[in-house]
């Protein structure tokens, strides 16, 4: 089932975009998020790993019919006060989703593989029940912040201790493992995890730099393939008797 946060971990993330940089990191990631998955108004979107509701508000305000799941209650309780009815919000684990298959164009993961038990699972769900294209947004192993998280965990208690970070390679890897050579294109932001002026704001938006395997965001999209299974069938011939001999 992985990490479920509890009622304190559901309150600093809310909290934490009080902070101007917190906010300016989460405007980035969501941007990229639009620009790699491209959904266009009115199609649907599902969240997997919905928090507190904040990449559900940016897919409502792009006008993309959205729904959120999240395992933990808490979590849910705040994205509820911040969406309200615009998103249909469901409890249950990344692993084992509760929606058909093909129910929607796209599926998302925003932060969210770093905590489930089973990433590979966790994928291989999403594209079970997206039709179109899957996002994958994660904090990237390689990156400075990403080290200094990990470091500062070796000292003291973070909800990064519980987090798996992951690279560009291994990302491609999963996602080869099942779905074959399926087309895939990835960028990062949050590369100058100290500043937010307008220097950096012009500098996180060049695609050369987003080329950057380094950034402490990673952004992946893949266009899912469909894959058709064949058997062969018997098809049924009846002979046809002749009678007489044949001339020769």
């Amino acid at each position: 089932m992985g990490y479920i946060f509890d009622f304190n971990n559901a309150v600093a993330y809310e909290k934490w975009f009080d902070n101007p940089h917190n906010r300016f990191v989460a405007e980035l990631e969501n941007r990229l998020m639009l620009d790699l998955l491209k959904p266009a108004q009115g199609e649907s979107v599902l969240e997997i790993g919905c928090g507190t509701g904040a990449g559900l508000l940016t897919f409502i305000d792009a006008g993309v019919q959205v729904t959120g799941i999240d395992p933990s209650p808490y979590m849910l309780d705040i994205a509820l006060k911040n969406v309200g009815n615009r998103a249909d919000l469901h409890r249950g684990i990344a692993e084992d989703l509760p929606f058909e298959d093909n129910s929607f164009n796209h599926a998302c993961f925003i932060t969210t593989l770093e905590f489930v038990e089973d990433p590979k699972k966790a994928i291989e769900e999403a594209c079970r029940v997206a039709k179109d294209r899957i996002f994958l947004g994660v904090l990237n192993r390689y990156a400075l912040k990403g080290i200094q998280r990990r470091v500062k965990g070796i000292f003291t208690s973070t909800i990064y201790n519980r987090a798996h970070f992951f690279s560009v390679w291994e990302l491609k890897q999963i996602i080869r493992l099942f779905l074959g050579d399926v087309p895939i294109s990835w960028r990062t932001v949050c590369h100058f995890p100290a500043a937010t002026g307008w220097m950096t704001r012009r500098l996180e938006k060049f695609a050369m730099l987003q080329r950057c395997p380094c950034g402490a965001f990673i952004g992946m999209v893949v266009t899912l393939v469909p894959r058709f299974r064949t058997r062969p069938l018997a098809v049924p011939i009846k002979a046809k008797h002749t009678t007489g001999a044949a001339a020769g």
